[in-house]
């Protein structure tokens, strides 16, 4: 039978190896048990336990992830049952993930899978829906000769042309036509999403956009500043829908406060193509709240993270501000001292500050830098 490519929704939870691989002389600002950390954050919110974790470093890149002994290793622990699901920590190429089945003889999941997994599970709105399903479908169509593998043993000849060609050509027929059916019911949305920023400009309503990684806490703030109840929640993509609030500002001016799905190390390409309406806020704002978990020791490296994206969208030059989020946890008063590891992306920030939105710290302050950004981008013709 073909071995299934999505993430089953089973009732109880998948017990899972996590794997993560490092090449010598590739840039990586990550650790990589740092990365395997973030990758395991991944699986729980996927309903998975993770309960082995394997790791490599490898002079070059491997066809086979890993080097052959390292996966006969792999191979043997699945073979013993000591888990259901292998998880590796970077997006497979459709020939890799075969040859990667093929030698584990169990479910392989890569990092791009599992995100769209979790995003499955946390959509809640139609548009949040469509987005994922359009990523899941564009995301599958490349692996679809997989599927029939099976077919694939008989060797060539009689008996190799009908079936299994025909099946591998249905199943692209048909998530193609699911393709089309995704993109013209998201064209709709974004066309009532275009309807109502012209409204917004038409009422010269000032738009802001929070933007920041995951867990960053833009929920928790976007609730603070707006008197708004959106769940959030201290776990990876605890919200993907996107909301639109207005904040009223101590200058007396109302604007309208936007919060985006939050960004994560390797963003799957198929993610930030499918949630073009969602970001679409991005670029129609005036003003970008950059949130950071100032809590975390891997607050620099997300932050330039959310940058790089930032950049590749063409947002490099939008005004912005930084806000270091989670100060609570760092120290416990409003006055904290920024973490030294913090201090680089402080330094080059036009304005930032600092807030706790669970206790409620620096709440104000930001809405007094809120008023000056705007102030600054209205003078820039933003």
């Amino acid at each position: 039978m073909p071995r299934p490519r999505t993430h089953d929704n089973l009732p109880g939870r998948e017990r899972a190896c996590i794997v993560g691989v490092a090449v010598r002389g590739r840039e990586q600002p990550w650790e990589l048990e740092d990365s395997l950390d973030e990758l395991a954050a991944l699986a729980g919110a996927a309903n998975a336990r993770v309960v082995e974790r394997v790791t490599q470093t490898l002079q070059r890149p491997s066809r086979t992830y890993l080097g052959s002994g390292r996966l006969e290793q792999v191979a043997e622990m699945a073979r013993s049952g000591r888990f259901d699901v292998v998880l590796f920590d970077d997006e497979l190429g459709a020939t890799q993930q075969r040859v990667l089945e093929n030698a584990l003889e169990i479910k392989v999941i890569d990092r791009t899978a599992l995100i769209l997994d979790v995003f499955a599970r946390r959509a809640r709105t139609r548009e949040g829906k469509l987005q994922v399903e359009l990523a899941q479908a564009e995301y599958l169509l490349p692996r679809l000769a997989g599927q029939w593998s099976h077919l694939e043993r008989l060797g060539g000849g009689i008996g190799t042309r009908g079936p299994g060609e025909t099946q591998i050509e249905t199943d692209r027929r048909l998530i193609r036509n699911k393709l089309s059916r995704i993109k013209k019911e998201l064209a709709r949305v974004r066309a009532q999403r275009a309807q109502q920023r012209q409204q917004r400009e038409r009422s010269e309503i000032l738009n802001i956009s929070l933007a920041g990684y995951t867990n960053a806490g833009k929920s928790a703030l976007f609730n603070r500043l707006t008197a708004a109840d959106v769940r959030a929640a201290d776990q990876l993509f605890s919200t993907l829908d996107p909301t639109t609030r207005r904040v009223h500002l101590p200058s007396g001016v109302s604007a309208v406060l936007s919060d985006t799905v939050g960004f994560v190390r390797k963003l799957p390409p198929v993610l930030v193509e499918a949630f073009q309406t969602t970001l679409e806020e991005l670029h129609q704002a005036d003003l970008l709240l950059h949130v950071v978990d100032a809590g975390s020791r891997h607050g620099a490296e997300q932050a330039r993270v959310v940058d790089d994206v930032l950049e590749g969208m063409g947002l490099a030059s939008m005004p912005r501000i930084l806000v270091l989020n989670k100060l609570d946890l760092v120290g416990d008063s409003p006055d904290t001292e920024v973490p030294p590891h913090l201090a680089g992306i402080v330094d080059a920030a036009e304005r930032w500050t600092a807030t706790s939105a669970t206790h409620d710290w620096g709440i104000e302050a930001l809405r007094r830098a809120i008023v000056e950004g705007l102030g600054v981008a209205a003078q820039a013709g933003v």
